[in-house]
């Protein structure tokens, strides 16, 4: 029996649905209840009681100091990038396996990304790569980190945690202090995940979440920016809140800042979503161990799993081919969603997309790698149902 067909048939038989989404949210708690009281309150837009619960529901839940609620991940991003002063044609090291918007938030701040490559045990950025190529090709100039090549400035490292599988933090922390780069965490993927009990986004100046809605917690579009360095909390609410200075009548903004606020309407759905995180990430646990089963001695296919010292979140879950079963990735993804249990590739390496193709990149053989034999199969915490 050919690979594709042995994928699709045991893809089904763990979703055990005639179709299934790649993901889906689920509204099972007190979303109906918030957003009624919402709307009902008459408070709806960006200011409201449940902005303010949110920001601290979701710092006591990943530990950090303050979160910021933004209108989504990628503007959360770029003031995230901003705070730490990345600015007009910097460069920015990002990983080359990754969602655009990784990318796209450094040109939004007029800076370069700079593609650096992944590693196989987390699918994320490289520590010990990145240490050897910054060896070769940068240098300390005071507190500044240049790249030699270019002239430019290295103004910051944005680790991302792929498909919620935290990065060897440690690792990429000690290149950072090494050469003196801020780190940014794009934790978009990564709510719930832990390295060492340590919730993503804790080990940079600050990190960035995402509430897209097929995120594993929901608000129909939005994020936040995560951080421990208070200063940089407080000056991320201005600068997202249009820089307006508190007074209770006067219109006076002091810079120039942005409308990258999220309603209350979205606060609302998010702390009803986040009550319930425990029990999405108990599920998607459980639908691991099935999908595990499911593909235990089939030739050419791996599922990817947590490390030692982990807990991931499973937002998506991976199958990895074996090299010698990568040409057949194609035809794999075409014959489970014609029988609608919808597969994925991984995203086209950001540094063969046109926009992207002239930037620095380091020689990234692995993340090209990955990129050709990576599958994300269906993972919505409904396909686990009763777990609590």
């Amino acid at each position: 029996m050919e690979l594709a067909h042995i994928i699709t048939e045991r893809v089904a038989g763990v979703t055990a649905t005639a179709k299934a989404a790649l993901h889906e949210p689920l509204f099972e708690g007190n979303e109906l209840t918030y957003v009624k009281d919402c709307i009902e309150s008459g408070w709806v837009s960006s200011v409201g009681q449940y902005v303010d619960r949110f920001e601290r529901d979701l710092a006591q839940y990943t530990g950090c100091a303050r979160a910021v609620l933004v209108n989504n991940g990628t503007s959360g991003l770029q003031i995230a990038l901003e705070l730490v002063g990345v600015g007009h044609d910097d460069e920015v090291l990002v990983p080359a396996l990754s969602f655009v918007a990784t990318a796209n938030a450094v040109r939004h701040c007029g800076a370069w990304p700079h593609f650096v490559d992944s590693e196989y045990a987390t699918m994320g950025m490289c520590g010990p790569s990145l240490l050897a190529y910054l060896d070769e090709i940068a240098e300390l100039r005071g507190e500044s980190c240049i790249n030699k090549r270019t002239g430019r400035r290295i103004a910051a490292i944005v680790p991302m945690h792929t498909f919620g599988h935290p990065v060897d933090m440690p690792a990429i922390m000690a290149v950072a202090d090494r050469f003196r780069i801020p780190v940014v965490e794009d934790a978009a993927e990564s709510l719930g995940s832990t390295l060492d009990g340590r919730h993503t986004g804790n080990f940079g100046r600050c990190a960035v979440l995402s509430f897209n809605g097929n995120k594993i917690v929901t608000t129909g579009g939005g994020g936040a920016i995560m951080t421990n360095d208070i200063d940089l909390a407080t000056r991320a609410k201005h600068l997202t809140t249009t820089a307006k200075l508190p007074h209770r009548w006067a219109f006076y903004h002091d810079e120039v800042g942005y409308n990258f606020r999220m309603p209350n309407l979205n606060a609302a759905l998010g702390c009803a979503q986040l009550e319930r995180l425990e029990s999405f990430i108990a599920r998607k646990r459980q639908l691991t161990l099935r999908y595990q089963a499911a593909f235990d001695g089939v030739a050419g296919v791996r599922l990817f799993v947590e490390r030692p010292q982990t807990r991931a979140n499973y937002w998506l879950q991976t199958l990895t081919l074996d090299s010698d079963a990568a040409g057949q990735r194609d035809a794999i993804l075409a014959a489970t969603n014609d029988a609608h249990q919808m597969t994925r590739p991984v995203w086209e390496l950001l540094s063969t997309l046109p926009m992207y193709r002239t930037c620095q990149s380091m020689e990234t053989p692995v993340a090209r790698d990955l990129s050709q034999r990576i599958i994300n199969l269906p993972s919505s915490p409904q396909l686990v149902q009763g777990t609590r």
